[in-house]
């Protein structure tokens, strides 16, 4: 699914029922793609609890650029994909969430894009050797409960207990979370599962 937006194309690879209980939109860091094995457990989660899955290709990445640039125009840009999505898929719970630096972009626009919840994958905390610099701001404001999945040797830091509604750790796992992608995919499940027998979905 092309989605035209303000700072330019985006792509939207959809998964799941037409009817779905919710809708999880993921997206991926600042230099990578849809395809991420920690992204890919979380939304086979998710479709084996009746959701569908819109995995997010935003437009720098579709442009050929490796940084997202202005986090504003990206927010910006964000929030029109999420409606051109909510748009067609109806009034369903709005899970939405991503890896890295698109878990940032998650936990800054929830609010305003109306989800219920996040699931940051290898929130990065800082930069790497940088601790100084944190974004747990972005974390603590996102204005809903997020899930936090990152591994135990992740350069960019791990957020603490208290930055989220929940931090699960993964031992032996760096920031690309893929020496055990299921875990990542446990992880979430239960996070899912909240949603997977909506109010909406049962008036159907």
């Amino acid at each position: 699914m092309q989605i035209q937006t303000a700072h330019g194309a985006a792509e939207a690879t959809l998964d799941g029922p037409h009817r779905p209980a919710f809708l999880l939109v993921l997206t991926h860091g600042s230099n990578g793609g849809v395809d991420a094995p920690d992204l890919l457990a979380v939304r086979d989660v998710a479709l084996g609890l009746d959701g569908a899955v819109a995995r997010v290709m935003q437009p720098f990445r579709l442009a050929g650029r490796r940084a997202p640039g202005s986090a504003v125009k990206q927010d910006e840009a964000w929030l029109e994909i999420v409606e051109a999505l909510r748009d067609r898929f109806g009034d369903v719970p709005l899970v939405q969430g991503g890896r890295s630096n698109g878990a940032r972009v998650a936990c800054r626009t929830a609010t305003a894009a109306g989800a219920v919840g996040v699931v940051a994958l290898a929130f990065p905390l800082h930069p790497p050797g940088k601790p100084e610099k944190t974004r747990v701001d972005e974390l603590r404001g996102a204005g809903v409960e997020v899930l936090v999945v990152n591994g135990d040797r992740d350069p960019f830091g791990v957020p603490d207990a208290a930055d989220a509604a929940q931090v699960t750790v993964l031992p032996g796992e760096r920031h690309d979370l893929n020496k055990d992608p299921g875990e990542v995919g446990r992880a979430a499940e239960p996070w899912l599962r909240r949603w997977a027998a909506s109010p909406a979905r049962a008036a159907r």
